[in-house]
């Protein structure tokens, strides 16, 4: 992997293993990434192999005492990584590629504590009445992996509206989160969870919760997933101001995890029971034209355009 720096061998095989962990855990974020040069490729794996570390905490079988007791080392070991403590050849391949990843990049590594906060808020079983309620804990465990991101990519020289750049970056995370949480909600019932506000559930007679692959008795499911798939596009509206500040190669690998999500909201707002039934994914070619898209630059000229109309 090419970087501003010289490499040792251990530092390369911990940022092989990142990207390999990558690659098998999240095609999506993958199909992304393979778009930036190797350096920010690299630290991109880095980051997300250590998210990961703690989303599978989260999301694992541990009692939940033992779950916030391997959290907190998790935090232990990130403090390390903020201080520089790893040495090239520690045992924890993660840590030495995000430490090294951290000296080539001016990563706001607090955004990794805030998700660490917000999977804690998962073991503690919460659960969220208004969209304000939500935005704290989208933030955590979303928004800051978009502040994080920022960091590797960086913005433009000259470019325009820069002083916001992080604030779009947090409220494209917002979106991809939201998505998740429409995408993935039989699947979080049948662990006990339900991201959605408590009060749009009532609005729309969902507060049932989701347990079958047919909606609530009497109640608007419809509705209700319309109503957040219209919150989650005037999200992303909002953080796609983000693309035209980008580097070609960095704006391309935002829009296609963008876009990816994007046509996931079409797929989810066409046929909202499908959510019900399974996951919505989209096929190899979609992903392919939408990475292909977004390499042209044709999202990023969009909303150049769009913004000095003030539509967007």
């Amino acid at each position: 992997m090419e970087g501003p720096t010289e490499m040792s061998a251990p530092v390369q095989a911990a940022y092989s293993y990142c990207e390999a962990v990558t690659g098998h855990q999240a095609r999506n974020f993958a199909y992304g990434i393979r778009l930036l040069p190797a350096d920010k490729r690299g630290a991109m794996s880095a980051l997300y192999a250590f998210s990961r570390r703690v989303d599978d905490i989260g999301d694992g079988t541990l009692t939940p005492d033992a779950k916030r007791d391997r959290l907190e080392a998790t935090r232990e070991v990130l403090g390390r990584i903020r201080t520089g403590q790893i040495a090239d050849d520690d045992t924890d391949p993660v840590a030495v590629a995000l430490t090294d990843a951290a000296r080539r990049f001016p990563l706001p590594l607090g955004g990794l504590d805030e998700l660490i906060d917000g999977v804690l808020m998962d073991v503690r079983g919460e659960s969220y009445e208004t969209w304000d309620d939500l935005k704290v804990y989208c933030r955590c465990v979303a928004g800051a992996i978009g502040r994080l991101s920022l960091g590797v990519f960086g913005t433009q020289p000259g470019a325009r509206g820069t002083e916001r750049a992080s604030e779009y970056a947090d409220t494209l995370g917002l979106a991809l989160q939201l998505t998740n949480i429409l995408r993935d909600v039989r699947e979080d019932a049948g662990n006990g969870r339900i991201y959605l506000p408590g009060d749009d559930l009532a609005k729309f007679g969902c507060s049932a919760g989701f347990h079958s692959a047919t909606p609530p008795p009497g109640s608007d499911f419809a509705g209700l997933v319309h109503f957040e798939v219209r919150r989650a596009r005037t999200l992303f509206a909002e953080g796609y101001r983000l693309l035209p500040m980008l580097d070609r190669r960095s704006g391309a690998c935002v829009a296609a995890m963008a876009g990816i999500y994007r046509r996931l909201l079409d797929r989810i707002e066409r046929d909202p029971e499908a959510v019900l039934r399974g996951r919505v994914s989209l096929p190899g070619r979609e992903k392919a034209y939408v990475a292909v898209r977004g390499l042209s630059g044709l999202d990023a000229r969009h909303v150049t355009r769009q913004t000095l109309r003030g539509r967007v």
